[in-house]
């Protein structure tokens, strides 16, 4: 008896994706929660071991190097044996997995497909097996363009995409996923929650990769321009990672399947955005504006009325304050970054 008490004080619970930006996130915060053993699956792809260094050294903390387009056998894992899964079971799954350049399109388009078709089945099946409630993260990319009366996507708007469009290997692939999750939730019984992640930014961006945000600290730290792939007028959103993460459990934790947008419904100028980072690091940098990259399409809004009256969820952190947070997080591993050949950043000298 004692065995199975001490077996489920804490739960187990698998983030695939777990060394990228959101899953990093979601891993640090089990963690900082100590109810959880987690079991952190990336292949390293987009995500990168530099996300999930300082967690290595926690025994709540496994790390799996599996690409989940092949079959998930937990038993087939060694370093899994102090977490007991074939006693226990799994509790909870958060599927962040999903590779992509948003610079280059043309750079990962298969494995983005397959992700996002055949390694969310693996990662679905392993939810049935387990009778474990999981939580897919979708983009907000599965609406494409707004329509032109309005500028806010609610979840029963269908869609206007391009199937063959040079983005159309992560935006269809990220539609399909929710068919798929949608058939095991109907069909075959899996407790599939749906969150629809809008723009969302904070420490561990991957740098250099046309993401705004952490492009525009890099450029501003180095005192280069920074590139506004569009005009002076040109918007967007920003919801900081935590608010996005505390939206993703709350999810989780709740009776609803979605899907739900998940975002921040306040639109902000691109340019004052990027000039509060130039201010706020005393930069040097200008503002300079290019064209849109390829296939780029227009930001619409997300209306997250549903998020506030299902799971009692709105963001309420402010711009300034993530922004400083995201600026002291590179700052501070920038020398990492450095070393390992990621401090990219996207202007011209």
């Amino acid at each position: 008896m004692e065995k199975i008490k001490g077996v489920f004080e804490k739960k187990n619970v698998i983030v695939t994706g777990g060394a990228g930006f959101i899953g990093s996130h979601i891993c640090e915060e089990f963690l900082k929660k100590g109810d959880a053993k987690i079991i952190c699956i990336d292949n390293f792809v987009s995500g990168h071991e530099i996300n999930i260094d300082q967690f290595l050294q926690f025994p709540n903390f496994k790390f799996i190097k599996h690409d989940i387009v092949a079959p998930i056998n937990l038993a087939g894992f060694p370093e899994l044996a102090a977490f007991e899964v074939e006693f226990q079971g799994i509790q909870e799954i958060y599927n962040c997995a999903s590779p992509t350049s948003y610079k280059d399109p043309k750079k990962l388009p298969l494995q983005t497909a397959l992700t996002n078709s055949i390694g969310l089945k693996n990662v679905l099946e392993l939810a049935r097996e387990h009778s474990a409630p999981a939580v897919h993260l979708s983009s907000s990319v599965i609406y494409g363009d707004p329509l032109p009366e309005t500028k806010y996507f609610k979840e029963d708007y269908w869609g206007f995409v391009n199937t063959w469009g040079e983005r159309a290997s992560y935006n269809e692939s990220k539609r399909f996923a929710e068919t798929l999750c949608s058939i095991y939730h109907d069909q075959e019984g899996v407790d599939v929650k749906v969150a629809r992640i809008f723009s969302t930014y904070g420490p561990r961006m991957k740098m250099g990769e046309g993401r705004m945000i952490p492009d525009f600290i890099g450029n501003a730290l180095d005192n280069k321009d920074i590139v506004i792939y569009g005009d002076q007028d040109t918007k967007s959103s920003y919801c900081f990672v935590k608010d996005t993460v505390d939206a993703i459990f709350k999810l989780m934790q709740s009776g609803e399947s979605g899907p739900l947008n998940i975002g921040n419904d306040k639109e902000y100028k691109i340019a004052d955005i990027a000039q509060k980072i130039i201010n706020i690091i005393n930069s040097k940098s200008k503002i300079v504006f290019e064209k849109p990259l390829p296939g780029f399409q227009v930001q619409g809004l997300p209306d997250i009325k549903a998020a506030r009256e299902k799971i009692s969820w709105f963001p309420v952190i402010e711009i300034e304050k993530g922004l400083e947070e995201t600026i002291h997080y590179i700052q501070s591993v920038r020398s990492h970054y450095e070393e390992k050949g990621l401090w990219q950043t996207d202007a011209p000298a």
